[in-house]
């Protein structure tokens, strides 16, 4: 799994609570097994995909599902709605996230779960909203886990019957492959990232039960071909739900809030 999605062993992960100051190292990687030792001291060349390195990645996957499932079950015992955003770098979940908190604070409790690989930059910005939130950094990794995700709402102790919004890394292929325990993926995408992403990452898309189109406002100034996004999106995915936003001008952010009280405790 290692060599196949980015992550490396010596990402040294680390949970930052900016409300407390308080720094945890995840010592362990992903919080399982990688069998490296294995896989190493059996080297072998082959002409075509290691069936070894199959097996490997089946095993990864396999104990995240069990560690999110039990995310899943902690969370519903407490009535939470867990949400996993997640986008590419750049299309804008963390300026979303700050308009959604601004607006809707008083409505409804939200508490974040920030994820990158580096900085508390974006998790100062939503604490700047008055949010409560955790930081997890993944060092070389390129996304976030169900073990990550399980320290990090130890940590952030959200109250029952709130909100957990969590932006996961910027990246749109591994995070669409790591169950995080959550009720859904909302992928966020904008126009100026071109308008072939469904097709050029449709497991992300296909994975995702809303799509949210941001930086509308910037259509008359990029090439974007509306009509072709929408029918790329739902050829991979005819379920998914599409929102067209602009998170800074505030344009159809009422159709992201309607969606996410549908399902707010």
């Amino acid at each position: 799994m290692c060599k196949t999605c980015g992550c490396s062993d010596d990402s040294r992960p680390t949970l930052t609570n900016l409300e407390t100051g308080r720094v945890v190292a995840l010592d362990e990687r992903h919080d399982h097994d990688h069998g490296h030792d294995h896989v190493h001291s059996h080297r072998h060349d082959h002409a075509g995909p290691s069936t070894a390195t199959i097996a490997l990645e089946t095993a990864v996957l396999a104990k995240n599902d069990r560690l999110a499932d039990r995310n899943r079950g902690w969370l519903a015992d407490r009535g939470i709605l867990a949400l996993n955003l997640v986008s590419s770098p750049g299309a804008g979940k963390t300026t979303l996230l700050e308009r959604t908190i601004r607006d809707l604070g008083g409505e409804i409790s939200i508490s974040v779960v920030e994820g990158d690989q580096e900085t508390l930059n974006d998790a100062e910005r939503i604490q700047a909203t008055g949010c409560r939130v955790v930081q997890i950094n993944t060092g070389t990794g390129c996304h976030l886990d169900a073990a990550m995700l399980a320290k990090g709402l130890d940590e952030l102790d959200p109250p029952r019957g709130s909100v957990v919004l969590i932006e996961n890394v910027g990246n749109l292929v591994c995070p669409a492959l790591f169950d995080l325990g959550e009720r859904a993926k909302v992928v966020i995408a904008s126009v100026t990232e071109g308008d072939d992403k469904p097709l050029k990452y449709p497991h992300m898309f296909r994975a995702s039960s809303l799509l949210i189109l941001n930086k509308i406002d910037l259509l008359p100034h990029v090439s974007f071909d509306l009509a072709h996004f929408l029918k790329h999106a739902r050829a991979v995915n005819p379920a998914l739900r599409v929102v067209r936003v602009s998170a800074t001008r505030g344009d159809g952010l009422e159709g992201w809030y309607d969606w996410l009280r549908s399902r707010s405790p």
